[in-house]
């Protein structure tokens, strides 16, 4: 079941509902964005509208004259062609403009909504589901750009019902009275439409975007579903606010229906008795033949203003789609400073109480750590230790509620955004590949652009290469066109870490889909290709731990122990983290100390046993 029109889709739970104000805020942003054409559509559809108003007094003049057979007759007739083509000159440039101001406020709506989004910490813009999002700038943000040239048009739509009033009471008051004794009537008709429609249309949309996130959920899922065999418990889930959907929009179109069904049968009423007591006064002498089809058609203009529910039932689907489009704009944004890093830095990093709070629970709690320039610090502990966020504190994709990250001595929060991001780079466990083709992939971000022989080192050091040789185009295969495994995006993923590589490099489970060998690979050339520079490793292998200079031990969000992985070893606590790769048989012995590495710093922390605290915890 659909609505009378497009609807947009509505806030989702986990983000909230923006409040009315601040989608009007937005159309009224979207509406000064193009502003001279929103003017246009007002004074067009305000100029349709007088033209509309002037035909009935016009044409009624003619009339009279033409009766009476006065010379002036046809010129008038003439001035009656020239209004009447000029409404309809009008309201086609008023369409035209209309349809520019609604494209150009959608497009204003969606740049802003995206450019707020990718401004965001990442925890933040992840409040909103994939397909909550996807609903916001696209349904949601056309219905919403709609509103300017609505709202425009619908205060010149007052115009010909109130004109159309005023000149029935100018040409008879008996008339004008005989018309007015309907009119409550009609305007609480008017009122109920508009309360009853936006309550429907609100709940509508909430329904349809709970639908989206669900379909998102379950495209994405697609593989692991039909493994399952779960297809049709998954179309039930993704379905089973169909029915609140088909009654929400049955209520629409009743609320919607019903209105005009009123107000097509008391407009005619009004007619007719405006033309009953027109006729009577024609028959007293009090109105002439070109009067009474003017006092007619003025009525009919007057009882128009039925047609404004169509006008009000837009801005009403406007305005809702705006309230959820703005809540993409109020997403918290990252906030970057103007200092630089000091030349030639070794990459030292402090952590100095760091406190991260996540929906009202600690996550992470009094992280105080100093990782030596040129130093790999690997970070372990069991699901849900809060590594992953460690990792993303320590590289800026979010800041802590509490302390503070320094990066040779300047706060991460007091650099410049192109300061950060070129002196720090990422690799995650499911790297995003943008860009056209294999190459620019790999050198994506990197400034300046790497030349190509850069981007087939990297790939190299990776092992990349030879699956990205097999390619039809090679490096230059569109990524559409590569069809690619998880172990292959990963390394595809390193390759641009590598190329990116500066004073901090953030590794977050970036070698999870690569065997054991290929991840050793990897590691060595971490070493190797990567050198100087200061290394997190979110650590899941024992082998990645093992060639760490620095472990630390995370537990509940809190440093348990801080040292070797050698020292740390020996607590059975600690081995306990890595039991199930020990139990498989991937790894039979702990290694005894980090394997050197070129341009490395001092192994940090050799020495410290289990729960010291030494060896980079300050």
């Amino acid at each position: 079941m659909t609505p009378p029109a497009s609807p947009s889709p509505s806030p989702c739970p986990q983000g909230g509902a923006v409040s009315g104000r601040g989608g009007d805020r937005a159309l009224l942003a979207a509406a000064r964005h193009s502003g001279a054409r929103t003017a246009a559509v007002g004074v067009c559809s305000a100029a349709a509208a007088v033209a509309a108003l002037a035909e009935p007094a016009v044409l009624g003049r003619a009339l009279d004259l033409l009766l009476r057979r006065d010379p002036s007759g046809p010129s008038w007739t003439l001035w009656c062609a020239a209004v009447i083509a000029a409404e309809v000159l009008l309201d086609a440039v008023t369409a035209r403009l209309t349809g520019q101001v609604g494209g150009r406020s959608t497009a204003w709506l969606r740049r802003k909504g995206l450019a707020a989004l990718l401004r965001a910490a990442p925890h933040h813009a992840g409040r909103h589901s994939p397909g909550d999002l996807t609903a916001r700038l696209t349904a949601h943000a056309t219905e919403a750009g709609t509103g300017p040239a609505a709202a425009a048009a619908g205060l010149a739509s007052l115009l010909p019902p109130l004109g159309g009033l005023v000149a029935l009471f100018l040409i008879d008051t008996w008339t004008a009275l005989a018309f007015l004794a309907g009119l409550p009537l009609l305007g609480w008709l008017l009122r109920s439409f508009a309360r009853d429609s936006g309550a429907s249309v609100n709940r509508y949309q909430e329904v349809q975007l709970a639908m989206a996130g669900r379909l998102v959920e379950a495209l994405a899922g697609a593989r692991t579903i039909a493994a399952a065999g779960t297809v049709d418990r998954e179309r039930a889930r993704i379905l089973r606010g169909l029915p609140e959907l088909g009654a929400q929009g049955r209520r629409m179109w009743r609320v919607y229906g019903g209105t005009s069904a009123r107000t097509s049968a008391l407009m005619p009423l009004l007619l007719y008795v405006v033309l009953g007591v027109g006729g009577t006064r024609l028959v007293a002498g009090a109105l002439g033949v070109g009067e009474l089809l003017a006092a007619v058609r003025y009525a009919g203009l007057a009882a128009g203003i039925g047609a404004v529910t169509g006008r009000v039932a837009a801005v009403v689907r406007a305005r809702a789609a705006a309230r959820r489009t703005a809540a993409v704009f109020g997403l918290a944004e990252l906030r970057y400073g103007v200092r630089e890093l000091p030349p030639r830095g070794p990459g030292r990093l402090e952590l100095e109480g760091v406190r991260v709070v996540r929906d009202g629970r600690t996550v992470l709690d009094g992280i105080d750590l100093v990782v030596p320039g040129g130093a790999t610090l690997a970070v372990v502990g069991r699901s849900g230790a809060g590594k992953s966020l460690l990792a993303a504190v320590a590289g800026r994709l979010t800041d802590p509620d509490s302390g503070r990250v320094l990066l040779d001595g300047v706060p991460l929060a007091e650099l410049s955004a192109t300061a950060l991001r070129r002196e720090v780079g990422h690799a995650f466990d499911r790297p995003a590949l943008l860009g056209r083709s294999v190459a620019d992939a790999i050198a994506f971000g990197a400034d300046p652009q790497p030349a190509r022989e850069e981007v087939r080192a990297a790939a190299r050091a990776v092992g990349a290469e030879p699956f990205v040789l097999r390619l039809p185009l090679g490096y230059d295969t569109v990524l559409a066109d590569a069809p690619l495994s998880g172990g292959e995006l990963q390394r595809l993923g390193l390759a641009r870490s590598f190329v990116r590589a500066g004073r901090l490099l953030v590794l977050d489970d970036a070698t999870s889909s690569l065997d054991m060998l290929t991840a050793r690979e990897v590691e060595r050339a971490l070493a190797r290709c990567v050198p100087g520079g200061t290394r997190i490793v979110v650590a899941h292998r024992v082998s990645s731990a093992a060639r760490a200079d620095l472990v630390v031990w995370l537990e509940d969000g809190r440093v348990r122990a801080t040292g070797s992985h050698a020292g740390l070893w020996h607590d059975p606590a600690y081995r306990a983290v890595f039991a199930a790769e020990v139990e498989r048989g991937r790894e039979e012995e702990p290694q005894t100390g980090p394997e050197p590495r070129p341009g490395s710093g001092p192994a940090v922390g050799a020495a410290a046993g289990p729960g010291t605290g030494d060896g980079g915890l300050s």
